[in-house]
């Protein structure tokens, strides 16, 4: 077959799979086959995500919603999500005084343990702890991140901005005030409390007498926490072991499904990293780790444009929505790639010599091989009579192509259904799955032309220098990738921690170790209130083992 005839031969068949791979539905239009998409020379395999791009940040924010390990990891919150707590939901309190259902405004927590932590009384008296049953859905505000951590360093930005419309670090610790203005402001849209993080999740509720009935308000031993003057009650022994449980509890939710108690509307999801909405932060976090990224240096425009947005989002009916479960969508594209990706960096960052480098590579390639496989065209293979087709493997662009749109394709059929928190989480799942596959089908294109792929065995083994040179490249792309992705899955002990232990992410106001939290000056000084803002482990967590017996402590 001569060189021109092998083109064509190749573009009608990939054109004839794709035919037969269009959905026949009332939503099945043409359009999306259109444009950029349609267009194979659109798909550079050399073209790496623009270095402002945030659809990799919304993707990973989103799949994190209410998952205590990635918002203790990255505690300034981008997010604002309306969602509800459905009937039957237990919600605790701790006070000192009582039986009294509280009379101003106040905060529940969703697990005992952390609402033991406020049940305080003298020795003689005991505190009081009080059980709620929710009686009739609330509707409430969640903000992401360590929302409930009162520190000066943007874990607050997010609602500072819906009460007050500005950021005031100053009040860091009004949190009277802050509950109060934010319940005033959410009366108008039937708001009946809002969702934070600290050592766990609460809710500051607006009503005690709304939604909620008592389910018992019981007389307990007070707990002894070392907390305020000496004059307080001494520590008793059982108090680290009290201290440990509070951290443990919130391990429960720690990774995916995370909270479940609080059910997130998706479609209304309101995103700081979403450039359209607030384009002034863009230059704020040029250079900048995620760590350091936070919504302060906003724009008073961004602001009035968030504003309306939410607005707009909790006093729109739900039969607007499209009813995609955007919560599985993500998720099901971190289930899909994250282990195999893990286990490709592993294999690569192994050290190895001339004798087993070769064994390794075809390790790599099988594992690349799997993750295309479903997108790998039978038409598809590098055309011998092209030194400059193989040189940018432009021939294995309809895998990328097929690879990348695979989990938007039929809600790209949605169209006008769409509002715009999902067309920004749509856009997020598009940037997202287009830069893996981009880099599994680049990097399994090399190693197909290298002859290290199982199925296309060479006649002769390429030589160790060849070798290496491709391990290379491939370690930098696959670290590369993973760097971006910076999916908190992959955040974890190693080694693993043993039956004694836990794997733990250190937080600030740290219940168990006070070293993890930021020093406190004795006064405001106008800047910050700690003397050095990278000290201690909670300004950039890193996961360490601790003991789940005496004597407590990490290791």
């Amino acid at each position: 077959m001569n060189p021109k005839a092998a083109v064509v031969w190749l573009f009608l068949a990939f054109k004839l799979v794709l035919t037969a791979q269009i959905p026949l539905s009332s939503h099945a239009s043409l359009s999306f086959y259109t444009g950029a998409e349609n267009d194979l020379g659109r798909w550079d395999l050399g073209q790496a995500p623009a270095v402002n791009a945030t659809g990799h940040l919304v993707f990973a924010t989103a799949n994190d919603l209410l998952q205590h390990w990635a918002n203790t990891r990255y505690r300034n919150g981008h997010t604002i999500v309306p969602g509800t707590i459905p009937v039957g939901t237990l919600l605790y309190h701790g006070s000192i005084t009582g039986p009294h259902l509280p009379t101003a405004l106040d905060w529940v927590s969703v697990e005992p343990d952390h609402s033991m932590m406020f049940c305080n009384g003298s020795i003689e008296t005991g505190c009081w702890h009080l059980t709620l049953s929710v009686t009739r859905s609330m509707k409430v505000l969640y903000f992401d991140g360590s929302s409930a951590v009162k520190i000066p360093e943007g874990s607050m930005d997010a609602q500072d901005l819906v009460a007050w419309s500005k950021m005031k670090p100053e009040w860091v610790n009004n949190e009277e005030q802050r509950i109060a203005d934010l319940c005033k402001w959410g009366q108008k849209y039937g708001l009946n409390g809002f969702v934070r993080m600290e050592v766990n999740f609460e809710v500051m509720i607006c009503d005690f007498t709304s939604h909620m009935e008592v389910v018992s308000f019981l007389n307990l031993e007070s707990t002894r926490f070392k907390h305020g003057p000496p004059t307080h009650l001494p520590e008793d022994p059982s108090s680290a072991y009290r201290r440990f449980e509070i951290v443990h509890s919130a391990s429960f939710r720690e990774i995916y499904p995370g909270e479940t108690r609080i059910i997130l509307d998706f479609s209304g999801l309101i995103s700081f990293y979403d450039t359209a909405l607030v384009p002034s932060l863009v230059p704020r976090r040029a250079g900048l780790e995620r760590w350091d990224h936070r919504i302060k240096g906003i724009s008073p425009e961004d602001i009035e444009r968030v504003q309306e947005r939410l607005a707009q989002v909790l006093v729109r009916p739900s039969v607007t929505t499209s009813s995609i479960d955007w919560k599985t969508v993500l998720r099901v594209v971190v289930d899909r790639y994250s282990s195999r990706l893990e286990m490709m960096q592993y294999l690569l960052n192994m050290t190895l010599d001339e004798r087993s480098i070769f064994d390794h590579a075809q390790q790599v390639q099988r594992r690349l091989r799997t993750v295309l496989l479903p997108y790998t065209l039978f038409a598809i293979t590098p055309p011998n009579i092209s030194v400059t087709a193989n040189a940018t493997n432009s021939w294995a662009v309809p895998v990328f192509r097929e690879c990348a749109i695979s989990h938007t394709t039929s809600i790209v059929a949605h169209g006008t259904t769409l509002t715009p928190s999902e067309r920004l989480l749509l856009q997020a799942v598009r940037e997202t799955t287009r830069e893996i596959c981009r880099v599994t089908t680049k990097m399994w294109a090399s190693g197909f032309i290298a002859g290290v792929d199982p199925f296309y065995p060479p006649e002769e083994r390429p030589d160790a220098d060849y070798m290496h040179t491709l391990m290379s490249e491939w370690k930098e792309d696959m670290t590369q990738l993973i760097s971006w992705l910076d999916w908190s899955v992959w955040v974890k002990c190693r080694p693993a921690c043993g039956i004694e232990e836990m794997c733990y992410l250190p937080f600030a106001k740290s219940p168990i170790n006070k070293d993890d939290d930021p020093p406190l000056q004795a006064s405001w000084d106008g800047v910050s209130l700690w003397t050095d803002p990278n000290n201690g482990g909670w300004k950039r967590p890193k996961p360490k083992c601790i003991r789940r017996l005496e004597p407590y402590g990490s290791y």
